[in-house]
């Protein structure tokens, strides 16, 4: 818990210096730790990230689930100069990258677009009431939740259009487009199962916690999607996540115990926030 912390804190910080130390906590081991530094270093939108972030994508030894964090981190930074390296890896043969570098060309081409218009005039995104900065934005002329449920398991639409309508969903916040959601955690793709995993924990909604129980508890999943449904369950923090999570805090596969252990201190953080008065 304390070196994430650490990793949280030195996004606050900003700057050259917080890039250089998160660059040189990818060192660790801990492919939950070098994925949450890829994960901050895009949240933080600083070009001075951009050659770490190509150096850990380009790295064909780097875990799938980190390189496909630094991918997504190049979309959210979103320069121009970053497309030649996204379209080069969404050939690669690993399919977490690859998928993930499609999303990202686009998400760059978006913010570039927005960029010109909002030059040109004050057309911009909606801003969602949610901080990160996600991999597309959400759809802002469609609020009909079984449209955009349509939309999000449309498998011939780009991935860009289909993560506009899952955060479209995610901002509409009920207990339907929690259910909405969940139909996309059979999808074929593992990235898209693990984004639905990840909005899951930013609502917060106690609707989410049977389907991320069943997520975790499937020993077949892939890693990354179970390791995001802990975290949710952190996120959520009732009782009932709580009971999960210790069940899972030994799992077998190493990023999914440590995501269990750190979900369980955001839930004691979240426990002690709602109590104080």
């Amino acid at each position: 818990g304390k070196r994430m912390r650490t990793v949280f804190y030195l996004k606050l910080h900003g700057g050259k210096d917080a890039i250089t130390a998160l660059e040189g906590g990818l060192v660790s081991d801990s492919v939950l730790l070098n994925h949450e530094i890829c994960y901050v270093l895009g949240q933080m939108q600083d070009p001075d990230a951009v050659p770490v972030l190509n150096k850990v994508l380009v790295d064909e030894k780097a875990h799938p689930v980190v390189r496909h964090e630094a991918a997504e981190a190049l979309g959210a930074i979103g320069l121009e100069e970053s497309l030649e390296i996204l379209r080069k890896y969404a050939k690669s043969s690993v399919t977490e990258v690859a998928e993930t570098c499609e999303l990202a060309i686009d998400s760059v081409l978006h913010k570039l677009e927005q960029k010109k218009k909002s030059e040109d005039s004050e057309a911009k995104d909606k801003q969602s009431k949610y901080l990160s900065v996600d991999p597309a934005p959400p759809s802002l002329d469609e609020t009909d939740v079984q449209k955009l449920k349509a939309t999000l398991n449309d498998t011939k639409k780009r991935l860009f259009d289909r993560y506009r309508a899952m955060f479209a969903l995610r901002d509409i916040g009920s207990k339907e487009s929690v259910e909405a959601l969940a139909t996309a955690l059979a999808d074929k793709s593992a990235i898209v199962r693990h984004e639905i995993a990840y909005v899951m924990g930013q609502m917060r909604h106690e609707a989410a916690v049977p389907h991320l129980k069943k997520v975790l508890e499937n020993h077949s999943e892939h890693s990354m999607v179970r390791h995001e449904a802990a975290e949710a369950l952190g996120s959520i923090s009732n009782s009932e996540s709580v009971q999960i999570l210790n069940g899972y805090k030994a799992d077998k596969q190493r990023i999914v115990s440590e995501s269990c252990k750190v979900a369980l201190d955001i839930a004691e953080d979240w426990g002690a926030e709602t109590t104080e008065v």
